[in-house]
């Protein structure tokens, strides 16, 4: 009885140690969660449900454009957040980190010109501006979520390669005023230039894993 016992008790423990190893290994993706605009708590969405901030047509352009810009920032961090347990190719985790840490920087430099440039006025997102809903519509963390190795990596690349074209898009906006701050020209110009050359590495691995 007590040997029976204790085979009962260390299979609890075993089945215990494999959730919680698998729950280590896989990141829950959040969705379904409703929009704060008030506190911009953009990593918390699900990109396929956001809608405009109330009035953001009226906002200034400049505000409109960082506010935009931060979501469309954050969508593209959720999605490389996954890609560390998923992956299957270290160059895809490589570009993955870089996503991240170059795009929290850009939201953070967005977030200190919105407070200078505009105070504490309303969140202004916009997602009729040039470039944002093409950019967000194939977003599917959920589907990411599912994936590993090779089809997670191709997946992630399919989705990634249209998002990373609407923020090209919506920074060419910015590049084709003359009413814009210097700085955020000097963005513009980052974001178009990094990530074309992302798309481009992106699609060349594209052609590669698929075969």
């Amino acid at each position: 009885m007590v040997y029976s016992a204790c085979m009962k008790y260390s299979f609890a423990g075993v089945i215990l140690l494999a959730v919680a190893l698998s729950a280590c290994t896989r990141r829950p993706v959040q969705k379904d969660i409703p929009i704060d605009h008030n506190s911009m708590g953009n990593s918390q969405m699900d990109h396929n449900k956001m809608v405009n901030s109330p009035g953001a047509e009226k906002a200034p352009y400049e505000l409109q454009f960082i506010d935009t810009m931060i979501v469309h920032h954050q969508g593209a961090i959720d999605a490389a957040q996954l890609v560390a347990t998923r992956a299957q190719h270290a160059e895809l985790e490589e570009l993955a980190n870089s996503i991240i840490s170059d795009q929290q920087r850009e939201i953070t430099q967005m977030k200190d010109w919105r407070k200078s440039w505009f105070g504490d006025s309303a969140p202004a997102i916009n997602f009729d501006l040039p470039g944002m809903k093409e950019g967000m519509h194939g977003m599917d963390l959920a589907k990411l979520d599912s994936l590993k190795e090779n089809g997670f990596d191709l997946e992630f690349i399919e989705q990634m390669i249209p998002h990373h074209e609407g923020a090209v898009t919506m920074a060419r906006d910015v590049l084709a005023r003359d009413d814009v701050h210097p700085e955020l020209r000097t963005l513009a110009e980052n974001i178009v230039r990094s990530q074309n050359e992302e798309i481009d590495r992106m699609q060349a691995w594209q052609k590669e894993w698929k075969q």
